[in-house]
Order: C-alpha cells, then structure tokens, then sequence
C-alpha cells in the first residue's frame, strides 16, 4: 500500500454552513476551547507540522500525510474560531478556565521522535478530540453547532484510520 495514495485527510462531503445565531457563552466557550486549549486543533496543527518536519526525508509518505491531515485540522480551528467570534467572544488562541483565559501554547504537546511513538500518540489525540467532540454534540442544543461538530468527527474518525495504516506498515 502506498500511504500517499491512500491519505486522504478529509471526506468528499462538504461541510454545513458555519453559522450559528446562539449567542449562549457555554457554546461560545466550548467551542474557544477547541480552538486553544490543550486538547484544541491549534495542538493538533502544530504538533502535525512537527511530525511533518522530523520524519522527512526517512518517513517521506508519513511526512506528507501529516501535512495533509494538518491542513485539515486548519480548517477544523477556522470553523471552531468562527463559531465562537460569532457567538461573541475573541476568537484568540486561548480558552477559558475558572474565568481565567489561558493562552495556547506548544508546551500542551508532547514530541516523541520515534515513528511509531509519534503515531501512537497521534492516535490518542485524535481520540480525545472524538471523545471531546462527541460530548459537545450530545451536550449542545443548537442545530447548526450540531451538524458542524458531527462533520468534524467524521475528519477526526478517518484521520484515526489513517495513522492505523501507518501503524500496519511499521509492522
């Protein structure tokens, strides 16, 4: 199998509109926190830009895929942004906790070097974002968050079959 061939970072479906007339801060808040807390796409970008960089030339498809998985999450921090400019808080790299805002930053990651470690742990980030993800679209009750959660966890679930092809050519 080759992984270049096979890396298709995102679905042919399209993405629902991203809009929202909620003005509710909870929603507004969760979804700051996806774009810059620990467990955020803004982690999720630059930890794949990291991958990208220490696996060329040896890992040259891995390299690639990782760059294309982390042009995805780019758009997945866009949305997130947008979201919750709309729904009136500064859409910074930053979230709130105990009504204090913690900027992002790099120290949220972790940066193994060995292939199959960075994998592994690509894996766990992408199933706690599933997880997070999934809690916000149970929680939530807004439509439009809703639908725009849902599609996300399908980018997030193949991103996940993705690095377990990885795994498969390690073996």
């Amino acid at each position: 199998m080759n992984l270049d061939q096979e890396c298709k970072a995102a679905l042919d479906l399209p993405y629902p509109p991203v809009q929202t007339k909620s003005r509710r801060l909870d929603y507004a808040h969760a979804m700051l926190s996806n774009v810059g807390s620990g467990n955020s796409e803004m982690t999720a970008v630059s930890l794949y830009f990291y991958n990208s960089v220490i696996l060329n030339p040896d890992y040259a498809d891995f390299a690639q895929c990782f760059h294309r998985i982390g042009i995805v999450e780019m758009h997945h921090l866009d949305i997130f942004a947008t979201l919750a400019h709309q729904m009136g808080l500064d859409p910074r790299l930053w979230c709130t906790r105990n009504r204090t805002k913690c900027y992002w930053t790099p120290a949220y990651n972790s940066y193994p070097r060995r292939v199959r470690e960075v994998v592994e742990h690509s894996i766990r980030g992408e199933e706690a974002a599933i997880k997070k993800y999934s809690r916000q679209a149970d929680e939530i009750c807004d439509e439009d968050i809703v639908k725009i959660l849902e599609r996300i966890l399908l980018d997030e679930q193949r991103h996940i079959e993705i690095f377990h092809a990885m795994l498969a050519l390690l073996a």
